[in-house]
């Protein structure tokens, strides 16, 4: 297992999973950011190239894109499953491919679609389902003839993302909070900016939509800009001022004579 272990790669915080390239950067991509800049590993996993689309040449132009925004967002890793958009669907296969990401990268945290995105994409929702899927796969034991050497990974927390601009409603799931994105709201739309075949001058308003949403989330936490996001499992803390009050500085930093005295 000592040999395994050193053949595996550099271990990930987080991986966010999408179904096309450019959905991670408008749902989270300032969480990512914000993550990375916090000093976490980040990994982003689409599961199809996106292609084809009206005004892309090709599948290269798109993943050159992608990579393009990764390294916006700084990213450490992309990586594309290459299942085929439109017809993407939840799959053993593509449940074990992902699941197979999991296991080698081993991430803490897991981001994922949260809910249906009516008026756009179906795969959208089936990959919500292989996401859901794939964590729970990638924590079963005595499945070696699927996994082969990969050893198993239990992901300790996963969290939804909405994708919708139809609706200001938060999928549904048991705890909603907001990810202050403040610093980095202008490098999640540079990133998104990255795809000019996805949205060409005649779509410029998109990035008014994103800025919007982020700056009507983020006011409601009362940031200059947020992102939304769903816990399928209710949120609890152990500390309860800082939980309630996290732009304050800690009793611990503002007295900390006062700590002392009291060791």
């Amino acid at each position: 297992m000592a040999t395994l272990m050193r053949e595996m790669p550099e271990q990930l915080d987080v991986i966010a999973v999408g179904a096309h390239p450019d959905d991670v950067e408008i749902a989270c991509g300032g969480t990512l950011a914000r993550l990375v800049q916090q000093g976490y590993r980040v990994g982003i996993v689409d599961l199809t190239d996106g292609e084809p689309t009206p005004n892309s040449p090709g599948p290269e132009a798109r993943l050159a894109e992608a990579e393009a925004a990764r390294a916006t967002l700084g990213a450490q890793l992309r990586v594309n499953l290459n299942f085929p958009n439109r017809r993407l669907f939840d799959s053993f296969e593509a449940r074990l491919a992902l699941a197979k990401e999991f296991r080698r990268f081993r991430p803490k945290l897991v981001i994922g679609f949260g809910e249906k995105t009516p008026l756009a994409s179906p795969d959208h929702w089936q990959t919500m389902q292989i996401t859901d899927a794939a964590v729970f796969y990638s924590r079963l034991t005595k499945w070696d003839e699927h996994f082969g050497s990969l050893p198993v990974h239990a992901v300790s927390t996963q969290l939804y993302y909405s994708l919708s601009f139809h609706s200001l409603e938060a999928p549904p799931g048991a705890g909603i909070f907001v990810a202050d994105i403040s610093d980095t709201l202008e490098q999640k739309i540079a990133a998104v900016q990255c795809y000019q075949t996805q949205f060409p001058p005649a779509k410029s308003h998109v990035f008014t939509r994103i800025r919007g949403m982020a700056m009507h989330f983020g006011a409601a936490a009362g940031f200059a800009a947020g992102e939304l996001f769903v816990s399928p499992r209710a949120l609890g803390t152990r500390d309860l001022m800082n939980f309630v009050f996290p732009l304050e500085t800690p009793p611990a930093t503002k007295h900390a004579s006062d700590t002392h005295l009291a060791h």
